[in-house]
């Protein structure tokens, strides 16, 4: 049954957000600057990745390429490589990552697929036809310090000006995080995991 409003209540009602509109509107005027994001998504929660795929189907909404390169997750089949691909060479893909840590065990091929990774990043960020860079799990290998911190945060920070770049992964580094212009980070509120129900096809892959 739907509530009952009358004509007083409505009127308040149209008063109030007609200010709101006017501060909304105000505030978005303010806003000026057009340039790439250094965006982060990080925490223990689930969803860092998923929402950077977000992000790039919606930059290909606006007719731009997208470059993905994933730095842990190559032992992974992912249905969004599927789905991605899908749309040709509007999305470029590279997956460089031999699996997590603990799988691999070998320290050196680590940080030998992390230099690999990193490598075909900046290939990728030089490149002008993409106007989206997504560098899966990037923060994973920053933690165990397979990469130089200060290099990688210093060529994303100078990279041109237009080029938008996502980085994803648990425990970003604070410098990172000091360099980004958009971090957000996932909170881990309740997970299935911890009830016995495994990884599912079209949620965790």
């Amino acid at each position: 049954m739907s509530k009952t409003i009358d004509e007083g209540e409505a009127q308040r009602h149209r008063a109030k957000m007609e200010k709101r509109k006017a501060v909304q509107d105000a505030e978005v005027a303010e806003k000026t600057i057009e340039k790439g994001l250094l965006i982060v998504h990080t925490g223990s929660g689930k969803g860092k990745s998923t929402a950077a795929f977000g992000l790039a189907l919606r930059m290909l909404g606006r007719g731009k390429r997208v470059g993905v390169v994933q730095f842990v997750k190559g032992a992974w089949h992912t249905a969004e490589r599927d789905a991605l691909a899908t749309f040709g060479d509007r999305v470029v893909w590279h997956t460089m990552g031999e699996g997590f840590t603990w799988e691999t065990q070998d320290l050196k091929r680590d940080i030998a697929a992390a230099e690999r990774a990193w490598a075909k990043s900046q290939e990728l960020m030089a490149d002008p036809s993409f106007g989206l860079v997504i560098l899966d799990e990037l923060n994973i290998a920053l933690r165990y310090d397979y990469l130089d911190l200060a290099a990688v945060v210093a060529a994303l920070t100078s990279r041109r000006p237009a080029l938008h770049v996502i980085v994803t992964g648990r425990n970003a580094k604070p410098e990172l995080i000091a360099a980004a212009d958009l971090v957000t980070e996932m909170t881990l509120v309740k997970h299935h995991f911890a009830a016995g129900v495994k990884a599912q096809a079209g949620i965790e892959f």
